[in-house]
């Protein structure tokens, strides 16, 4: 008995030591934070994966010694870049030579979008006041301490199930981390300004490069706006100058000069490129306004909030007893008003960052000009590709069979006089053959324009699909009739995502919510697979990609390692004009 409280009290001394630790990760991932301030992503990625180690070693020992089983909560790590045939990796519709900044990108959205990283944080927190009450709550309680602590210590860092929505303080909390985000990152954003202003005393190939580093950060920031606040922030920027092309005497020519390589002209252009892009600056002018901006808004909420905080734990500390429940209801009055109005200042200042990092209508004018010169080329081999299936299709297989019966309708002829029983049975067998050649016929015809397409319209199209499908799908949303090159484009698209689904993705269930606003039709796909797609390993998603396109559509796709895989497609289309009464489909139906 003596040797087993001897045991749980080292034990709860070696526990509490460890906890006390935990400050020390919580600092090094506040240097790492400040680093991510001013453009160092890595920094903050490196501390973060940095201290999961000391979570690890006390998920063991709470399973060894204090008999609290902790599974790891993490997410899947993001899988290694994979280089193109071309010698390129790809990031979205981004190509870089080398992986490291897609690797980090990729690692950072992976550790910051994970839950338990959150978790880990507060943890790390309360963990080490855990720690203090742990020495004397072991010496008077023995091994029931420990146990008690492991139940801690699940509840921080094992794993949770998901929830349907988030209470009130803790939604309110989300909207004032968010808040504290957006300044954050409108300060790294102002901080990528200086060195590119520098990068200007000489005019040099660094400040083309430090724009797309600043450009990369202030995409950061539209991409966050969009998640956290729901406040969506196009990109303004014209697209990069393609790689200088050789004349028919093999010199480059930029402006009226011409080079023998192609290493001025393409820095030439891309500094051009750079220079005279009007989102550059604006970008920069940005910085400095939602700073301040944001500042503004943040300093009033952070001062209620933490405040309401540090009051409570003043008065109930350092105040006596009466003084503090009489002011108590003060502090708590000051952190519940501080969260009330994180949301919506948080949504007023992603509106107000909108203002100046949105596109102008100029800079859309001259972003769907380009975009129509890059679309035309891919529409032009797309609809190539296609007709060159056709005509394989046809030549192949109808075209065959039809020569077949051809001949076997000259041996008819030929025996129908000297063997009437083996001319019939020829001609049964042609019968057969003309059914199962009509049948390949209506297949391919529906793999150009299905019939269902024409008469009912993309919803229903999109259920019929969906019937036929291996995969148990369900289909929701509302559609006019629309544009007949657009359901088309969107219904070969979704065929896409499905076979993908079950072909590649091993999936049993997949959605597809529909539907129409403002001009956009707006499709998304999300089945309950493996994950893992990628647009470089494979010409499916890049198909997808090419259709939309030449519509002026997006594609976006997230797939995790374990799942699930969403798709989100929009594509800019009108009403159907010829479509005299346009029906729209029921609002659900699962196949």
């Amino acid at each position: 008995m003596i040797r087993t409280y001897l045991t749980a009290v080292r034990r709860g001394f070696v526990l509490a030591g460890l906890a006390l630790v935990s400050w020390l990760d919580l600092l090094l991932e506040l240097v790492g934070f400040c680093l991510l301030c001013v453009g160092l992503v890595f920094a903050y990625t490196l501390a973060l994966e940095g201290t999961r180690p000391r979570a690890a070693l006390t998920r063991r020992l709470a399973g060894r010694w204090c008999g609290a089983d902790v599974e790891p909560p993490y997410r899947p790590a993001p899988p290694e870049p994979e280089r193109e045939r071309d010698g390129w990796y790809r990031d979205g519709n981004s190509l870089f030579k080398r992986s490291w900044f897609i690797k980090w990108t990729k690692r950072f959205e992976w550790i910051s979008d994970d839950p338990a990283t959150g978790r880990d944080l507060g943890w790390q927190l309360w963990n080490p006041v855990a720690g203090l009450l742990l020495i004397p709550a072991v010496l008077l309680a023995g091994p029931r301490a420990l146990r008690l602590y492991g139940k801690w210590t699940r509840w921080w860092l094992g794993p949770r199930p998901a929830r349907a929505g988030d209470g009130w303080i803790k939604a309110r909390s989300k909207a004032f981390g968010f808040q504290l985000g957006l300044f954050a990152l409108s300060i790294a954003q102002l901080g990528m300004v200086f060195p590119t202003l520098l990068s200007l005393i000489w005019p040099s190939p660094l400040f083309p490069t430090m724009v797309v580093a600043g450009r990369s950060v202030t995409d950061t920031l539209r991409r966050e706006a969009k998640n956290w606040t729901g406040v969506r922030i196009d990109r303004p920027y014209l697209p990069e100058p393609p790689f200088p092309v050789p004349r028919a005497d093999g010199m480059y020519r930029h402006g009226r000069q011409l080079y023998d390589t192609p290493w001025w002209p393409a820095r030439l252009a891309r500094f051009r490129w750079a220079m005279f892009d009007r989102a550059t600056w604006r970008d920069m002018a940005a910085a400095v306004v939602n700073s301040v901006v944001l500042l503004l808004m943040v300093v009033p909420t952070a001062a209620l909030v933490f405040s309401g905080l540090w009051g409570v734990v003043a008065l109930w500390v350092w105040r006596p007893f009466g003084q503090a429940l009489a002011l108590t209801p003060v502090a708590v009055a000051a952190f519940v008003a501080g969260l009330a109005a994180a949301p919506w200042l948080a949504r007023l200042g992603a509106r107000f960052a909108k203002l100046l990092l949105g596109p102008t209508e100029a800079s859309r004018l001259e972003q769907r000009v380009e975009r129509l010169k890059q679309t035309r080329t891919d529409a032009s081999v797309a609809q190539a590709a296609e007709l060159r299936r056709i005509e394989r299709e046809l030549h192949d297989g109808v075209q065959s069979r039809l020569v077949a019966m051809g001949m076997k309708l000259g041996a008819v002829e030929a025996l129908i006089d000297s063997d009437p029983a083996a001319a019939k049975r020829m001609a049964a067998e042609l019968r057969r053959t003309s059914s199962e050649t009509l049948t390949e016929l209506r297949l391919l015809v529906r793999g150009i324009h299905p019939p269902v397409l024409s008469e009912r319209g993309l919803g229903d199209a999109v259920r019929a699909m969906a019937l036929d499908s291996p995969l148990r799908a369900s289909v929701s949303g509302l559609l006019p009739r629309l544009e007949q090159p657009a359901e088309a484009c969107a219904y070969f698209a979704v065929s896409e995502l499905l076979g993908n689904a079950a072909k590649h993705g091993e999936a049993r269930r997949v959605s597809i919510e529909l539907g129409y606003d403002d001009g956009v039709l707006r499709i998304e796909v999300t089945d309950d697979g493996k994950g893992g797609a990628n647009a470089a390993r494979g010409s499916g998603i890049r198909g997808i990609e090419r259709r939309l396109g030449a519509f002026d559509g997006t594609f976006a796709l997230t797939s995790p390692l374990g799942g699930p895989t969403k798709a989100i497609m929009e594509i800019p289309c009108q009403l159907d004009p010829d479509a005299s009464s346009p029906r729209t489909s029921t609002s659900s139906e699962t196949a």
